[in-house]
């Protein structure tokens, strides 16, 4: 599927319905919505989860890491699906690209659902002013991808062994503990050998980083502080140590009147895929009502 310049990768289960793009996080690709596009489909939903620019089997240029254009591949894609207007659901690095398309690209977006993913300026705001909490969460493991070469070489050293490590950190005790969990990330491993995906992975903290000590760090945020003028649902782990459910409250300065949270108890940074069937069930009735 041809986009915003660049080829992306999409797969589909389509129930007839309205149109809902799936964005994944870090260390993902598209598969970490297998549950969620059958389970929309049934709904009567046309589920579209796509591989993000640099991940999977989408193109993966030198540059474009940035959110401004990251959201424009995800208008792109709406474009390019055939439509005029889609709900738009993210996870991690997917979920602040959702709530970055829903404020640079209002029209394309009906509603946006975001997993485990705080406002872009919540999570900004928290690092500086919770160093202990969500600061110490955040540039724990983003303050070591800026290094050059070497988090390439290690994400990929051991046939991604430290991806492995990452998600259990990351995960609730139940889910780390299971098969489920043993069969993904024994996907995700594989995932981060594909050329070229490791370090277009590692360029969006790159960027995140730089932009900050640059001015297109407060021109974006002056860009995306407007509230969201669609229905918004955050859905967020009780237990999630990488971006926390404190960071996710603070996040309701960003959103209008039609909002909805909800915390799920013993579950960490991936709701999606630690308890598929509730997270479903959360997002396709928000989506129908």
């Amino acid at each position: 599927m041809s986009a915003n310049g660049i080829r992306l990768h999409v797969a589909e289960c389509d129930g007839g319905g309205p149109l809902v793009v799936l964005l994944h996080g870090f260390p993902e690709f598209w598969w970490s919505w297998r549950h969620q596009l059958s389970d929309l489909a049934e709904q009567g939903f046309r589920a579209v989860a796509v591989d993000l620019r640099g991940y999977g089997d989408s193109d993966k240029p030198p540059r474009g890491y940035d959110l401004w254009t990251l959201a424009g591949d995800v208008a792109g894609l709406i474009r390019a699906l055939g439509e005029s207007r889609a709900h738009v659901v993210g996870h991690d690095w997917g979920g602040l690209i959702a709530w970055t398309v829903a404020a640079l690209h209002p029209r394309l977006v009906r509603s946006l659902a975001v997993i485990a993913a705080p406002h872009p300026l919540a999570v900004r705001a928290a690092v500086l002013r919770d160093p202990r909490g969500q600061g110490r969460a955040t540039v724990g493991y983003a303050l070591g991808f800026q290094v050059p070469r070497w988090p390439e070489r290690s994400l990929r050293a051991d046939d991604g062994a430290r991806v492995e490590r990452i998600m259990r950190a990351w995960a609730g005790p139940a889910w780390a503990a299971s098969s489920d969990f043993a069969d993904a990330v024994a996907c995700y491993r594989r995932a981060i050998q594909v050329p070229g995906v490791v370090h277009c992975a590692l360029e969006y903290y790159r960027w995140a980083m730089r932009s900050q000590f640059r001015a297109e760090g407060p021109r974006f945020a002056a860009a995306v502080s407007r509230p969201s003028a669609v229905p918004v649902l955050q859905v967020h782990g009780a237990l999630d140590p990488c971006l926390l459910v404190s960071t996710a409250v603070a996040s309701q300065r960003w959103i209008g009147g039609n909002h909805r949270r909800e915390v799920l108890p013993a579950t960490g940074h991936f709701p999606h895929q630690e308890l598929p069937a509730e997270t479903s069930a959360l997002i396709a009735g928000f989506l129908s009502s």
